[in-house]
């Protein structure tokens, strides 16, 4: 609190210790599961045309998932995550943004991607790490970005956006300009100190920055009984000065509802605000992860009952603005999609070798290029173990 908050707290004269179970930090439901909404619930901003999109990036995001693991495990791809059963916290929570507003994820977002209109084949490109790759093929699967889109190149070590994301978010605020940074992050990533610092940058500096944690209840394989001892995220924020409120992470409307409010403060007021959406991971944490190592099928089942993208869809069909048969072929045509658009993908060249060391320097440093001569000079000594898929040299 701020030194006249604190003049102006209650004195007392015996110890009083406060306690963070005194404090109930309420979950916003507006859907239900069998897509009716609860009594007085307050419905978000959204009329037939952004339900139907949210939704088409639902199915996309199925059938990208379900078609990518396979790819991976047929050894097509070296590596994948999905996010099966976290899809309406980020597709809901973008829908609720202005397309210049900063999209900063950290590995699970493909959705709110998606959501933007990034094209299937620059998914693919970027997973197969070809020449059409935006990032020039030097990222693993699944760390895309996008310039025109406003989506940060994500990057693999855990935590490192939040802090970006404040600094982002303060440049903005002295810009004067009406947009906001999104900063995603699972409750694991809560643990790094960068977390810490993040957000109180964020409150001591009144940014335009919405904290978005997906709490799926395991940082890998750890639950989040082993991880904290607090009442998950929410509160922690309010101690940085920020705003605070948890959600029901697989009801869209709710975590829509909950990101247009957020929004509006961050843009209107510079104030802050973390979103906690309580959801579950239905995957495994990666491709190189066994879920049934450290959690039950039965936990699995029950989260399986609480399916985000079948409880969207029956209050879409309760709208009147889709049906079963619809959804089927839509379904069907978008795994068609993925299919094709892989095959094309595969078949694409790797980018040459020089593309390692272009674009950070004007000109490359002598130490990088005599780096480059050697690795080339080393593939061309055993090409046996370099298959003209894996890079191109310069005079191929």
């Amino acid at each position: 609190m701020s030194n006249s908050k604190q003049s102006e707290a209650q004195v007392v004269h015996a110890p009083v210790f406060i306690s963070g179970d005194d404090l109930e930090t309420p979950t916003l439901k507006i859907l239900r599961q069998d897509g009716t909404t609860y009594e007085g619930a307050e419905l978000p901003e959204i009329d037939q045309a952004l339900a139907l999109k949210i939704y088409d990036t639902f199915l996309f995001i199925r059938a990208l998932d379900e078609r990518m693991v396979a790819a991976q495990r047929q050894g097509r791809i070296s590596f994948y995550m999905t996010e099966i059963g976290e899809e309406a916290a980020d597709i809901g929570s973008t829908a609720a943004l202005d397309p210049e507003d900063m999209i900063m994820a950290q590995y699970r977002e493909q959705g709110a991607l998606a959501f933007r209109g990034f094209p299937l084949e620059q998914f693919m490109h970027q997973l197969f790490s070809n020449e059409n790759d935006l990032g020039k093929g030097r990222q693993m699967p699944i760390h895309y970005g996008s310039n025109e889109l406003h989506y940060m190149t994500i990057s693999s070590p855990l935590a490192t956006q939040l802090p970006q994301a404040a600094g982002y978010a303060y440049g903005l605020k002295l810009e004067e300009k009406q947009n906001c940074v999104i900063c995603y992050f699972g409750e694991g990533a809560a643990s790094e100190g960068d977390f810490h610092a993040a957000i109180n940058m964020a409150g001591v500096y009144k940014v335009p920055a919405i904290y978005f944690c997906r709490n799926n209840g395991y940082a890998i394989s750890t639950p989040s009984s082993e991880q904290f001892a607090g009442d998950g995220i929410a509160p922690r924020a309010v101690a940085y000065g920020l705003k605070a409120i948890r959600v029901d992470g697989n009801d869209v409307l709710a975590v829509l509802k909950a990101t247009q409010e957020a929004r509006r403060l961050a843009v209107e007021e510079n104030q802050p605000v973390l979103i906690e959406a309580m959801t579950y991971r239905l995957g495994a944490h990666s491709t190189s992860d066994d879920p049934s190592g450290y959690r039950s099928k039965k936990e699995e089942e029950k989260w399986r009952e609480k399916d985000p993208v079948a409880r969207f869809k029956n209050w879409l069909i309760a709208q009147g603005w889709w049906s079963e048969e619809q959804d089927a072929a839509e379904m069907a045509q978008k795994r068609q999609n993925v299919l094709d658009a892989m095959k094309k993908a595969e078949t694409v060249p790797s980018p040459k070798v020089d593309e390692l060391i272009t674009d950070v320097y004007d000109v490359p440093p002598q130490h990088l290029q005599d780096q480059l001569d050697e690795l080339k000079a080393h593939i061309r000594q055993y090409p046996e173990a370099y298959p003209k898929t894996a890079g191109r040299l310069d005079d191929e």
